[in-house]
């Protein structure tokens, strides 16, 4: 178990060292000059050439690509992340103040969908065929084929014209203002929990469907133990071992998923820095958030795996 583990840390750190390259290489080659969007177009058209050449030196964006990734890595291992091109704070400032309201509209998220997708597969799985399990299914389809982003401009224009109501824009901290800080999270992560609740009832439809035809579980039925009993304590937990990977997995997606939702809401995470960085083209916030994301996205696939050896005993990794 502990080689296991060691192997898939040491295969996570070349895909985090690959996907360092692969970012750094994408956004020096993205068309564009940088000092235009630092400029404007007037202000670009000012300068005179050794202007360009010391701002560009200014901002290490005049030394080889080689040394700027060297001094990119630096800056990550130093836990500062380098600056933002136009604000005096350090992309990890950004991250202590925003990171953590993204990390609760993710985890808000997944509760949801588990609260959501679990009952829905159950009523499907149970009931095949049934009004019931159409009425799941067709529900789950609409909300997979259903942009996140359009269900949460409706949902702040339902809140605006049906109740009046405007979410705080402010980034208040759950300890700080408890009340405040749901109002905030809550309602992106029920818009982002609900697509996820689709991929959720899926799936966990489809295992139950498989595991209800077991031979164990037949073998409970036999011994007169109670249908519910038997879902409860026997089909259920081994149904939910694939359902533990996708939500790992849909997690890793709901950071990239939150750039629109948290732009529809205006809220002040980590997606919404995201989509002004892009917006400006500061080179540096959108390098570090994309690392960043790959970087969570890979460590919650190895947490995944060994979370799934801990709940399964019969899984042996070597």
């Amino acid at each position: 178990m502990y080689r296991y583990i060691a192997r898939r840390l040491a295969y996570g750190l070349l895909t985090v060292i690959g996907v360092s390259i692969v970012v750094f290489v994408i956004m020096r080659v993205l068309p564009g000059d940088p000092l235009l969007a630092v400029f404007g177009p007037e202000g670009l058209q000012k300068l005179s050439d050794a202007d360009r050449a010391r701002y560009m030196a200014d901002l290490g964006l005049s030394d080889p690509l080689t040394v700027q990734y060297m001094h990119w890595i630096r800056d990550i291992l130093n836990g500062s992340f380098g600056h933002s091109f136009f604000r005096s704070e350090s992309v990890a400032d950004m991250l202590l103040r925003r990171g953590p309201l993204t990390a609760e509209i993710a985890l808000f998220s997944v509760l949801i969908s588990w609260l959501v997708g679990i009952p829905v597969a159950l009523v499907s799985a149970l009931r095949q065929n049934s009004i019931g399990d159409n009425i799941a299914r067709f529900v789950s389809i609409l909300f997979l084929a259903v942009p996140g982003f359009w269900i949460g401009m409706l949902v702040v224009l339902a809140m605006l014209f049906w109740f009046g109501y405007r979410p705080p824009l402010t980034n208040v901290g759950f300890f700080e203002n408890p009340w405040g800080n749901l109002q905030v999270v809550v309602p992106p992560a029920i818009v982002l929990g609900l697509g996820q609740a689709a991929y959720i009832a899926r799936m966990a439809r489809s295992s139950l469907l498989e595991v209800i035809r077991e031979d164990y579980i037949r073998t409970a039925r036999a011994k007169g133990v109670s249908g519910k009993l038997v879902v409860a304590f026997h089909a259920l937990p081994n149904a939910l071992l694939p359902v533990i990977t996708l939500s790992g997995i849909l997690l890793g997606f709901v950071l990239a998923g939150s750039i629109p939702v948290e732009r529809a809401f205006a809220t002040p995470g980590l997606g919404y820095a995201m989509f002004i960085a892009v917006n400006e083209r500061d080179v540096f916030v959108m390098q570090n958030l994309v690392f960043i994301y790959a970087s969570v996205f890979v460590l919650l696939n190895i947490l995944i795996d060994l979370t799934i050896a801990w709940l399964d005993p019969r899984i042996r990794y070597q």
